[in-house]
């Protein structure tokens, strides 16, 4: 039997395949890909594609709700993807004491910065949905989620007027090589103040599963999957995104996909 791929060799050759083609996401949204970059009729579909998504969900506004599902709905299991364990001691240190000494900050351009405990994040007013994850590489999944509203936080950290966007800093690392490969995401403050985007710690009615991105999991339930960062413990109020990482607003938009992944 052929000896399967180490976890990064495969996420590498993944890189590759997306960026010799154009895939086709849940609902006819396009998520585009490096190579295509030669291609200006295809760039332009693309972002054609993503401004007018974008467009009908801020004509929608905040109160368009994503499908919400009944709990015999729910899948037994939630398919992970991506990272199902980050590498290195520092995310070992904190799982191997339950995150005891794990802390989400929420600063930027607030007037109130945030230093928040996972039990102080569940003493909060919370939310709870059933919803479906829709992802990118065209399969879904349907899981009970609960978490607090980042909307709360946000309230609570008190937003600079010229905050326009919020950033979630991950612990998951993308290249084993590489420690300035931190996975990341981001959302405008229409997004961010969505009633159903939330920072969930419990999935399926259990703490959140390491694979799924424990102890913190961003769920951004109009977008597309890779927008649902993992392993989150910042988050950052910007007034740009040119500045962070790639500049694109996401590690996979760095490598060529949507910024605005809507469904």
């Amino acid at each position: 039997m052929k000896k399967p791929k180490p976890f990064f060799e495969q996420r590498r050759e993944r890189r590759r395949v997306l960026r010799t083609g154009v895939a086709l996401a849940a609902g006819g949204v396009l998520a585009g890909c490096d190579a295509i970059s030669n291609n200006d009729t295809a760039v332009q579909v693309l972002k054609s594609a993503e401004s007018l998504n974008n467009g009908l969900h801020r004509l929608l506004g905040r109160r368009a709700m994503a499908q919400e599902f009944a709990p015999a709905d729910i899948a037994p299991r939630f398919r992970p993807n991506g990272t199902s364990m980050p590498p290195g001691e520092t995310y070992a240190a904190l799982l191997k004491n339950g995150f005891a000494d794990w802390r989400l900050k929420v600063d930027g351009l607030v007037a109130q910065p945030l230093e928040l405990s996972l039990a102080e994040l569940r003493a909060m007013p919370s939310r709870t949905q059933i919803t479906r994850h829709d992802c990118v590489e065209g399969w879904s999944c349907i899981g009970q989620w609960k978490g607090v509203r980042l909307s709360h936080l946000l309230n609570l950290a008190q937003l600079k007027p010229q905050a326009r966007f919020v950033v979630f800093h991950c612990l998951d690392r993308m290249d084993e090589a590489d420690e300035n490969t931190l996975y990341y995401e981001s959302v405008d403050l229409d997004d961010a103040f969505h009633e159903q985007t939330i920072l969930a710690w419990e999935l399926n009615g259990n703490p959140v599963p390491v694979e799924n991105g424990a102890p913190l999991r961003a769920r951004i339930e109009r977008q597309l999957g890779y927008k649902h960062a993992k392993y989150v413990h910042r988050v950052e109020a910007v007034a740009d995104l040119g500045e962070i990482a790639g500049g694109a607003g996401g590690y996979w938009e760095d490598q060529g996909y949507n910024w605005y992944a809507g469904i």
